[in-house]
């Protein structure tokens, strides 16, 4: 609570005494913490500490600035990616039960509103069908690690391309579709999605063949394909470039997939994988060596390699992980999204536009939300301008104004044209905007 930037946010890292070092913006970093008070709050141990102020202030920079995410957990790129907005949308969720506690019921149903729309996007803007990879794999479709916040010449996010850290000069791109990572598992452990999901299962399968490899110790995974952060082949030091290793962190979070799957067995597998990856003072690594062995080096197939250890988030996985094996459950996974979503299958009842979030087309017959970050009357036309209505925006108390706008009289094909007055100021946006209305629910 005192570490937390005035606008709501935390830092991407920071000194002992609070002050901020780097200076990304990881959106899960301002999620978490929500997700922390709301644990907490659930199994009454708050001991009197009132959270709400700083769930608020966090809900409302989640709210202004995602579902987009400056850098993603691994600290590389912006964009979709569905750990991210695994995190955000149960973080919403959460805040919203806490704001219903506070008596504040309206910023309630707007938190729980928004990641229902964040929610019902999730597959529009990461998961992918009909690529070459998917045929290959023998698959429908895929969730992508992450995919860029602005394509404007792609029929979806998943369709552009992204940055790909610590390759050599002319490798530091691919197109996002054909990027996976284990990171998609977290739709199902922050309640999102079942773990028998066909699309789940789809991903699995895909990160499995691209992703995992056996080592003496047991099955590792990837970040991702492509992934340049590690030794060299020669073993020699990561300098800036290298082969990506795998993770024993990720093989905690696979196990704690397979138990939410139902498979009791293979969690308890990967729980002594992780500790067969230790150094022999037992410190989980952040990386392992998956190579042949390279004595000179110091390198042994299946034990850490020359990376960060201990890796705390390992450990904490690997205690996370008893934990869920001694209840018989992911124990950490929030209840809101599983009832909201696996339960009552409840889905968006409009879609968004906002600056940062610019949609060309939504299904016919919801609503069209606009949000902005200022007061404003929205000037608009259902018919391509031939005769125009008005409506003023609604303050929402967490630094957003949004409006409604019908779409019932707007037929498939055809855009729901608008602009604004900017209220506190005067001045017309000099722009018009538009949405084109598809052909419904999909």
């Amino acid at each position: 609570m005192c570490s937390q930037e005035a606008d709501g946010h935390w830092p991407q890292n920071m000194w002992l005494d609070g002050t901020p070092y780097w200076g990304g913006v990881q959106m899960d970093e301002t999620a978490f913490p929500i997700l922390l008070a709301d644990a907490l709050r659930r199994m009454k141990a708050l001991n009197g500490l009132g959270p709400w102020p700083m769930v608020r202030r966090a809900a409302s920079f989640l709210i202004c600035n995602g579902p987009v995410t400056q850098q993603d957990r691994w600290e590389e790129d912006g964009g979709y990616s569905p750990f991210t907005l695994a995190v955000e949308i149960a973080a919403l969720l959460a805040a919203a039960d806490f704001a219903d506690e506070a008596g504040a019921e309206g910023v309630a149903r707007y938190l729980r509103g928004t990641a229902d729309a964040w929610n019902a996007n999730i597959e529009r803007w990461t998961y992918m069908t009909g690529t070459e990879l998917a045929r290959r794999v023998g698959v429908e479709g895929y969730y992508v690690r992450i995919a860029p916040a602005e394509v404007a010449d792609a029929a979806s996010p998943a369709r552009g391309f992204v940055p790909i850290k610590n390759r050599p000069p002319g490798e530091g791109s691919a197109p996002a579709a054909y990027i996976v990572s284990p990171d998609a598992l977290a739709l199902v452990r922050f309640g999102l999605r079942a773990a028998d999901d066909p699309r789940i299962l789809n991903t699995v399968k895909v990160i499995d063949t691209l992703l995992r490899s056996e080592t003496v110790t047991g099955p590792i995974w990837h970040r991702y394909n492509l992934d340049g952060y590690g030794e060299h082949e020669d073993g020699s030091a990561f300098d800036g470039t290298g082969i990506g290793r795998g993770w024993p962190l990720l093989a905690g979070e696979r196990a704690h997939y397979e138990l939410a799957r139902g498979d009791r067995a293979q969690a308890v597998r990967l729980l002594r994988v992780m500790a067969a990856q230790t150094s022999p003072g037992g410190l989980i690594p952040e990386q392992v060596w998956d190579a042949q062995d390279i004595p000179a080096r110091e390198l042994f197939n299946g034990h850490p390699s020359g990376s960060a250890m201990p890796l705390v988030w390992a450990h904490a996985e690997y205690v996370k992980l008893l934990r869920s094996l001694r209840e018989g459950r992911v124990f950490d996974m929030p209840p809101q999204p599983v009832q909201r979503y696996q339960i009552e299958k409840i889905t968006s009842a409009f879609s968004i536009w906002r600056y940062n979030q610019k949609c060309r087309e939504i299904p016919a017959g919801k609503p069209l939300r606009i949000e902005l970050l200022a007061p404003a009357c929205i000037h608009w036309s259902a018919d391509t301008w031939r005769t125009t209505r008005e409506i003023r925006t609604t303050d929402t108390a967490l630094g957003i104004h949004h409006a409604d706008l019908p779409t019932d009289r707007v037929p498939a094909g055809h855009p729901l044209c608008f602009t604004f007055l900017w209220v506190e100021t005067g001045r017309w946006e000099g722009v018009n905007f538009e949405v084109t209305m598809g052909e419904g629910e999909r």
